[in-house]
């Protein structure tokens, strides 16, 4: 029992070695509540906070120390952001008014678009490739194309009922808007502005996200239980992913071609084959899982779970939870910065922000509150003595070992109150 007991220990020490951690919680200045949405600028290296309630600002965080930079003023309730690197600004939408806050990335300065003819901007993404910004405008039911260099409007295109998502896809260069209040997805050419297509996309469209390798494009309908497919190509639909009850979030993973879908009201993630539009599993997670972000560093999935008040880690070849993290009160959205392989959650009722740290990217002089140690190194043997304790890794006690991985009690100190154990390779 003593060395099973010891073992376990051991085991822990390399889960935490290869996987996150807590590294430090963010409390937001006084005066700024309720953070509804994160956007990383990698060019400055800093991290955006739209804080939704009264009196709505943005935070703007230091990347590499997570230190609150400053403060800067927005409007009425800002709730989406996105990063122009063409220029380098940050773009607010602010919903409670008819204008988005713009933020010079390098000076942390703001200026104002007026959205005159439109009203309640609710998603803003960018077009990088013509230098475009885009607006869904809930209550107007249009879309606003903003120039990225002169900041102002170029046109307003109509779309559906109640647009509250938009994607841009840089092979054809479209955009898509997914429209909640009429059950369809509006297809934009993102040259020349006109409207190529119109789909409908299934019960209440809520969140969009593209498959680069195969040109697709998800819309999670939130009342509809699906997820549905659309060739990027051809402006069709190509499927229909049956998924768990309300559908909220999506996030993508081209290193294994996977679509990850975040059921809220079913406490699960449902991951989608993005070649064949199959369902490879169904992940269990925590209470209402409500964000989704994908670590393109380490190949891992994260979802905020805003009713368990943590964060289920998903290795993206396994499937498989790595761990949960506490977070938090109420996570509700995501940034990734790869520049430090940080992932920041935004705790919408104790507005604050925690950031979670993988391993692998702790450098010199780089401290975490649960910083892991360094995991001891493997000794490489043609077998085990007869008389040694071993156990394979998932803690079970073995005798006449195969080649493999294993765990060797030290019997110098197997009588006393401290078992070490070697980590020894067998070869073949």
């Amino acid at each position: 029992m003593k060395y099973a007991s010891a073992l376990i220990a051991v085991s822990c020490l390399f889960s935490v070695a290869a996987g996150q951690w807590m590294e430090t919680t963010i409390q937001l200045p006084a005066g700024s509540g309720g953070p509804k949405a994160l956007c990383y600028n990698s060019e400055s290296d800093k991290v955006y906070s739209a804080n939704y309630l009264d009196p709505g600002n943005v935070t703007v965080i230091d990347g590499a120390t997570n230190q609150v930079v400053m403060t800067v003023p927005a409007l009425a309730y800002p709730i989406s952001l996105c990063h122009n690197p063409v220029n380098n600004k940050v773009y607010c939408a602010n919903n409670g008014t008819n204008a988005l806050s713009v933020i010079d990335g390098a000076t942390n300065s703001v200026s104002t678009i007026r959205l005159i003819g439109a009203n309640w901007p609710q998603a803003v993404c960018c077009n990088p490739q013509d230098n475009k910004v885009y607006s869904a405008n809930y209550l107007s039911a249009n879309f606003s194309i903003i120039d990225g260099t002169a900041d102002t409007v170029i046109a307003h295109v109509p779309v559906g009922a109640g647009p509250t998502a938009l994607c841009h896809t840089p092979g054809d260069n479209k955009v898509y808007c997914a429209s909640y209040g009429n059950d369809s997805v509006t297809v934009i050419d993102g040259a020349t502005n006109q409207v190529v297509a119109t789909l409908w996309s299934g019960l209440t469209p809520h969140v969009l996200c593209h498959n680069s390798q195969d040109d697709k494009v998800y819309s999670a309908n939130r009342y509809g239980s699906d997820v549905a497919v659309i060739d990027g190509a051809a402006d069709t639909v190509v499927a229909r992913v049956p998924v768990g009850r309300e559908p909220f979030a999506l996030c993508y993973n081209p290193r294994d071609n996977k679509v990850y879908c975040a059921n809220y009201e079913d406490s699960s993630v449902t991951v989608i084959h993005g070649a064949t539009n199959s369902v490879l599993a169904s992940v269990r997670v925590g209470d209402s899982p409500r964000a989704l972000c994908y670590n393109p560093v380490n190949n891992k999935v994260l979802c905020a779970n805003l009713g368990a008040d943590n964060v289920t880690v998903i290795d993206g070849t396994s499937n498989a939870v790595l761990r949960t993290i506490g977070v938090g009160n109420g996570p509700a959205a995501f940034c990734f910065s790869p520049t430090h392989n940080r992932a920041y959650v935004a705790n919408y009722p104790d507005r604050s922000i925690s950031v979670l740290r993988d391993s692998s990217q702790v450098g010199a002089g780089e401290t975490s509150n649960e910083k892991p140690r360094a995991a001891p190194t493997a000794t490489l043997v043609r077998g085990l003595p007869t008389a040694a304790v071993a156990f394979d890794a998932m803690g079970r006690r073995v005798a006449g070992a195969k080649p493999g991985v294993y765990f060797v009690a030290d019997e110098a100190h197997g009588s006393g109150r401290t078992v070490r154990f070697r980590k020894v390779v067998i070869q073949r």
